[in-house]
């Protein structure tokens, strides 16, 4: 019997990864459902409190208008069947229906940085949502961590994370930043702002230190903001009108294209800082640009996919991940010798 496979989504980004996954893992039944939770949190998810998270809100939406529009099978919560194996875009909740499964967990992309709440969620075992993706990788529920880097592998490995788990297989939408290079976007050569959602999901900016930062940085070329999808529109375009008049506002958008066409990118804890590395640009990030370096998705022509179905593949079958021999870009999957029985 074809064995069923369940893929947690979450933004738009962890929704294309596990899409992407999936389509090497085409001789399973795979089904998909938005990013979910039991108990107390399940509760507020399903009214407007959680809307800024991935629980709900925008977010929600554009995962489940995702998963119908590619035609993909929607299971709300995984309700419907059991799962051989889940494969979650976060651990910083584990439903509790996945716990008989066998879990692999996919690296995002960039995380928060370690501040206070952090250290009383790895002390003290409090809910680790508390912590934002600053506390990723500390349920030790799964049994592979697919992470982007072997700089990230050192990096999880330091905030906790077991290393008999991580598997470096990169993350796919930032292992073959090359291919944006190509596009049709009609700028070029500018400073690009790309903003965050902390506002709205309640941390502290001070958006008008950071318009002025990238005022400074431009000094006088062409500046484009790329606003947050999750970010309230009318809010940031009156501020960046106010601070930086003469600026081109995009609320939507290729934020890829728009980096690889770009002279310099300036942002604070965004993922997309991977992007512009990658691509040779001049980036400005709150984190420091030797780290992000040392920490930068492997650039394998796109093959994270397929590399973290291939540890799939061996986790459903009961194969030791050393049957996994990694190649110039991609894992190989190298069947292990059986015992042939005479009778």
């Amino acid at each position: 019997m074809r064995k069923n496979i369940l893929f947690i989504c979450g933004s738009l980004n962890q929704t294309t990864m596990m899409h992407d996954i999936s389509r090497y893992l085409y001789d399973f039944n795979s089904y998909f459902t938005p990013y979910y939770a039991n108990g107390i949190v399940g509760f507020f998810s399903r009214t407007p409190i959680l809307n800024f998270s991935i629980l709900g809100g925008q977010f929600r939406k554009s995962t489940t208008d995702y998963i119908l529009s590619n035609n993909l099978n929607l299971d709300f919560g995984g309700r419907s069947r059991h799962y051989d194996l889940v494969i979650t875009c976060s651990d910083l909740i584990i439903p509790t229906n996945i716990l008989g499964s066998r879990i692999i967990l996919v690296q995002e992309g960039m995380t928060d940085p370690e501040n206070f709440m952090f250290h009383l969620v790895k002390t003290f075992k409090f809910p680790r949502w508390l912590a934002s993706t600053s506390a990723t990788g500390l349920s030790m529920a799964y049994n592979y961590f697919c992470v982007a880097s072997h700089g990230y592998k050192d990096f999880f490995i330091k905030k906790g994370v077991n290393p008999e788990t991580i598997v470096v297989t990169g993350i796919p939408n930032f292992d073959d930043c090359q291919k944006y290079v190509n596009n049709d976007f009609r700028f070029k050569g500018y400073v690009l702002a790309a903003t965050s959602d902390s506002r709205e999901t309640y941390k502290f900016e001070n958006r008008k230190k950071f318009i002025k930062k990238v005022n400074d940085i431009a000094s006088g070329k062409q500046i484009i903001f790329k606003l947050h999808p999750n970010e309230l529109y009318e809010r940031a375009a009156e501020e960046i009108n106010r601070w930086s008049p003469g600026a081109i506002i995009f609320k939507e958008g290729n934020t890829e294209h728009m980096i690889a066409n770009c002279s310099v990118l300036v942002t604070r804890y965004s993922s997309c800082a991977y992007v512009g590395l990658a691509l040779g640009k001049d980036v400005h990030s709150a984190f420091e640009i030797d780290e992000l370096k040392r920490l930068l998705p492997d650039q394998n022509g796109g093959k994270s996919a397929y590399n973290i179905a291939a540890v799939a593949r061996s986790l459903i079958a009961e194969i030791a991940p050393q049957t996994f021999v990694k190649q110039k870009y991609y894992y190989k999957y190298i069947a292990p010798k059986r015992s042939v029985i005479i009778k």
